[in-house]
């Protein structure tokens, strides 16, 4: 296959991993990656001989050069404001002016943005942090780098639509992200939920997460077993699996918060029964059973494991050591074609393009988003019968308004897309699709493994139909392999990556960050691959995407991988605390429940803020003196008065907080929209900015089927009586059946 961006050239002018793991992207799919600098890996990974494994596989494929020895079509730098001074001065001194990406930690604005940024502290800043650990405290701090691998497939996302964008003649110099609201990608219906009148942030323990239950991890008789249990048939299903089908009959479980609201006794009938099991019988009988249902392995069994063995998920990296593939596989289906070379208007670099969203859930809708906030016409397919199952589990109960219509995440996750509905499973709605697909540029779809290709919607049979279009499918576990077939959510797929025993301290069970943590990554990597294969159309024509939603995990806990093969050895459980700094964690402060999140390189640092400790002090006398000092201010007051001497440092910020926070507020993060059924409602903004400016909000979230007559007559030249019709016959329509 033609490498899809193998006419590009991309500058790498600063070593932070955001920057280095953005540019990874690039150079895993043919783009000429020269880094100007020559990087410092002291404080990335775990330490010694892992962080330069880390180092190697962020760095595969690139060359070390001065800025001199190439035109290069992209810029990146970060993360603070001297090194996007410095690119700036670079951009503009060549004879063709390349785009500049500036990827920094807080944006170029707000009361944040001269702060300096660590993973963990992005981690406590954004939501993520405050309900990981003991419910009583301190929040743990996740291990890694997440926030800043997010940031840099982030930074990808924006710069390769901006470049499809100037390659359709529209003038854009520089486009920006940053750490901070990429990741906020983790809790960004957390507010709107709230402002709804959601539920607050909890701490209720480990892997206890809102709003439902068991979404968890128990112990089996030979390791561990992700266990998610949602809808009636799979708690029913789960129960019949144990052995105790009369469990799925008692009132106090009957729905995922009645189970979480008595998690403890139902903890004390789970466990026992799981364990009597091995895990591989509990996988396959659970899976057969479509219980979603995953192994929770250790990084040793990652390797190891053959799914991902027959997938090629690792490959070997210089240095002796293996690593994380690219979590999506493109395969080419036909020569590529005619280029239709007319220029599209509209507004926003993805301006012209045709996306169709079969998807559900979070992951592939997300995906539409970004494809639709940068300009893209994106038209959203559900059923009547076949809703989205992010507008509510109880969503065809009776109500005025309709239940499904009121969901934040639904709307949050669903903006600036018109939304129609067809019977996929009657001839005249296959055939409505089948013309869609004619004139669309990509597909996105995650339905449950098959079900598209038994329809009659598989990627040969609509790439038949155009060869230009780009089909993305994201399961869980990838379109090949003996798990292909297996059922997932967003916390089964951060079950089976292996994550959870790279979090937490040694003596807890493997630990998850969030209720669906692998739904937004999977979203992200999904746009990522699509526009790769977008941008390299004219080369290799209509490309088939075949994307597993774990594998993307990998790239996220890829520090861990790779050191566990460089050295053999599992990475260490410490808690917050980490092997490149001198002191990382949460203190309390003055109220309640409110914490500021440290990570300090230098002890030295904390005498600029009147806190003294001996030259050799050890983690634990750092951390009594930070919680002493920290115990008489405000968490804000705290983190204000370490940023200002040059520490890492930002409130733990319990996601339902985030709609108050002043940063936040300052760059218009909430947006507000108005909706029928909802009213007033805010959404969040894109994390990326062109030429200073994010994306518009150009319509709020489509209700069911809005979209059906305006779409069918303007894309398909459909009369009044043809949609009348379609209507009569039930294979349009705006209310779920």
């Amino acid at each position: 296959m033609t490498a899809p961006l193998a006419n590009l050239v991309v500058l790498e002018t600063s070593g932070d991993v955001a920057t280095r793991y953005c540019g990874k992207l690039f150079a895993e799919h043919g783009a000429r990656v020269i880094q100007t600098y020559r990087p410092d890996d002291r404080h990335i990974g775990y330490g010694g001989a892992a962080s330069r494994a880390y180092a190697a596989w962020l760095d595969a494929g690139k060359e070390q050069s001065s800025a001199a020895d190439a035109q290069p079509d992209l810029v990146i730098a970060g993360q603070n404001a001297a090194d996007i001074e410095v690119a700036e001065a670079l951009v503009a001194g060549f004879p063709r002016r390349p785009l500049l990406l500036a990827l920094t930690w807080f944006g170029q604005t707000g009361p944040y943005s001269n702060w300096a940024g660590s993973d963990g502290v992005i981690q406590a800043m954004t939501g993520l942090a405050y309900a990981i650990g003991p419910a009583e405290g301190p929040p743990t701090l996740p291990q890694g780098h997440a926030p800043q691998i997010v940031a840099g497939a982030t930074g990808l996302i924006v710069a390769l639509s901006a470049l499809i964008g100037r390659r359709n003649g529209q003038h854009i110099d520089r486009v920006d992200t940053n750490v901070l609201e990429a990741h906020l990608c983790f809790a960004e219906h957390s507010g709107p939920g709230f402002f709804k009148g959601g539920p607050a942030a909890q701490r209720r323990g480990v892997n206890r997460y809102l709003p439902v239950y068991p979404q968890t991890i128990f112990p089996a008789e030979d390791g561990w077993i992700g266990v998610t249990a949602l809808t009636p048939q799979q708690w029913q299903g789960l129960c019949e699996l144990i052995g105790l089908p009369d469990l799925a009959k008692d009132p106090d479980f009957a729905t995922t918060d009645k189970r979480l609201a008595n998690c403890d006794r139902l903890d004390s009938i789970l466990g026992p029964a799981l364990r009597r099991h091995n895990a591989a019988y509990l996988l396959e009988e659970g899976q057969r059973r479509r219980v979603p249902m995953a192994p929770v392995p250790t990084m040793e069994q990652v390797l190891a494991t053959p799914h991902w063995r027959v997938r090629d998920s690792f490959r070997a990296f210089d240095g002796g050591f293996e690593g994380p593939a690219m979590p999506f596989r493109l395969q080419p289906r036909s020569p590529a074609p005619a280029w239709d070379e007319e220029r599209p208007q509209g507004q926003g670099p993805l301006a012209g393009l045709r996306v169709l969203d079969l998807s559900m859930g979070w992951s592939g809708p997300l995906t539409g988003r970004h494809f639709a906030d940068l300009g893209a016409e994106v038209v959203k397919v559900e059923g009547c019968a076949h809703i989205d199952w992010w507008r509510g589990w109880n969503a065809l109960e009776a109500g005025d308004p309709p239940p499904y219509e009121m969901r934040a995440n639904f709307n949050a996750v669903n903006r600036n897309k018109r939304a129609i509905t067809l019977d996929l499973t009657s001839p005249q709605g296959g055939d409505l699709l089948r013309r869609l697909a004619t004139g669309a540029d990509l597909l996105i779809e995650n339905y449950a493994p098959g079900v598209l290709n038994r329809l009659g919607y598989s990627a040969e049979t609509l790439g038949s139909l155009n060869p230009q279009l780009v089909y993305i499918s994201m399961g869980a576990f990838g379109s090949a392999g003996p798990w292909s077939g297996f059922r997932a959510y967003g916390s089964t797929t951060e079950q089976a990556s292996g994550m959870p025993f790279l979090h937490g301290a040694a003596d807890w069970p493997p630990a998850m960050q969030h209720t669906a943590y692998g739904d937004p990554v999977a979203g992200i990597y999904a746009a990522v691959a699509a526009l790769i294969a977008l941008y390299g159309r004219e080369r290799t024509g209509g490309v088939t995407i075949d994307l597993s939603q774990v594998e993307c995990l990998f790239q996220l806990a890829a520090d861990g991988i790779v050191a566990q093969s460089a050295t053999g050895a599992p990475p260490p459980r410490t808690g917050s605390q980490s092997a490149t700094s001198a002191w990382r964690g949460c203190v309390g402060c003055d109220a309640p429940d409110t914490w500021v999140a440290v990570d300090l390189r230098d002890p030295d640092q904390l005498r600029q803020v009147g806190i003294t400790v001996p030259a050799e002090a050890d983690q634990a006398t750092i951390g009594a003196a930070l919680a002493t000092w920290a115990s008489s201010r405000t968490s804000h007051d705290a983190a204000a008065a370490l940023q200002r001497s040059g520490i890492a440092a930002g409130p733990v910020t319990p996601a339902h907080r985030l709609l108050d926070d002043p940063h936040l507020a300052a760059i218009g993060f909430w947006r507000r929209a108005e909706r029928r059924y909802v009213g007033t409602h805010i959404v969040p903004k894109p994390p990326f900015a062109l030429d200073g400016q994010a994306p518009p909000l150009r319509r709020p979230s489509p209700t069911l089927g809005e979209h059906n007559t305006e779409v069918l007559q303007t894309v398909l030249g459909l009369t009044s009586a043809d949609i009348a019709t379609l209507e009569r016959d039930g294979i349009i329509g705006t209310k779920a059946t």
